[in-house]
This record gives C-alpha cells, structure tokens and sequence, in this order.
C-alpha cells in the first residue's frame, strides 16, 4: 500500500455532491451509475451514503453508498478517485459504515464485486467478508461475473452497548 491519506472528513453525502460523484465514478467504472441513479439514492431513506472528503478544500477523495433490505446491508457502489486509491480510503469509509450500522445485528452486509477485481476482494475480505457465490453474466459492459460476498452483522460488546444505552 503506498502513502496514507492524509486527516478526512467522512459526512453524508449531499445533492450538492453530484458533480464531484460522478466525475469519481466515470473514472472508475466502465458502465457507471447515472446522475439521476446516485441522486435517488442520497435522498432515500433507507440508504447510507457517505463521502470522504480533504478537509481543507472539500474536495471528494470518495464514496460509499449503501441500502438497508429486510437482512442486510447491500454495498451498491464504492469508488475512490483514481490519484488517490490504495491510502486507506475505502477502508475508511467501510469501517465507518460497521460503527454507523452496528447493532443492527439482524442485517448482514452484502455486494458484488467483479471476479477479475483482486485488489477489491482482498479488502472485503480483510474486513470480514467472504465469497457466497458468483452471479453469472452480471455486469454489462462485458458480462464479467460476480462475486457475491456476505458479513455477518457487526455486533457490538457488551459493555459498548452499556456505554451507549447509558449515554442517551
């Protein structure tokens, strides 16, 4: 891994966001999300969509969007500005989305992520996840496959639940 990012600011992600957005996710994807796409999901509420941003100029480094089902959290779209990948940023954001989320421990957190992306898979696989399957012909730039990844719930200990449960 190269250098760290510096300091982030990690906050929700606004529609004021969308320009910044998709210039990451262009850069990042061949097959990427419509404007009107990202936008429903920042306004629906049950969707966590967070942004990592540089402090000193708010520029977006990146993105985690996010949508509550019945059993789980599915990760819908992560992506870190191309100048400034592999410094710790997804990670980041990823952790921050575990302590946002922990608690809930009736959902898991679920994704897919394309077979040929190593880099991807071995940093889900650090925080917790674990291959459940391949969807075949998922994506449709080039009918790649999927692999489908799950977490189980983030669960908080005993004495963090006491701390919170007091602090209200």
């Amino acid at each position: 891994m190269s250098e760290r990012e510096p300091a982030l600011e990690l906050r929700k992600l606004e529609l004021r966001d969308l320009n910044a957005i998709e210039r990451i996710e262009r850069a990042s994807y061949p097959t990427p999300w419509s404007r009107s796409m990202f936008a429903s999901e920042l306004v629906k509420p049950s969707s966590i969509s967070l942004g990592a941003f540089r402090p000193e100029n708010d520029d977006l480094l990146g993105y985690l969007i996010i949508s509550r089902y019945v059993d789980a959290w599915h990760v819908m779209n992560v992506a870190v500005d191309p100048a400034h990948r592999r410094r710790g940023i997804a990670r980041t954001l990823l952790a921050r989305l575990f302590e946002e989320t922990a608690g809930d421990g009736r959902r898991g957190y679920t994704l897919e992520v394309r077979v040929s992306n190593d880099g991807a898979i071995k940093l889900y696989e650090t925080l917790g996840f674990r291959g459940r399957g391949v969807r075949r012909g998922y994506y449709t730039d080039n009918r790649e496959d999927a692999l489908i990844m799950w977490k189980d719930p983030v669960v908080l200990d005993f004495a963090e639940n006491d701390v919170q449960r007091a602090s209200r």
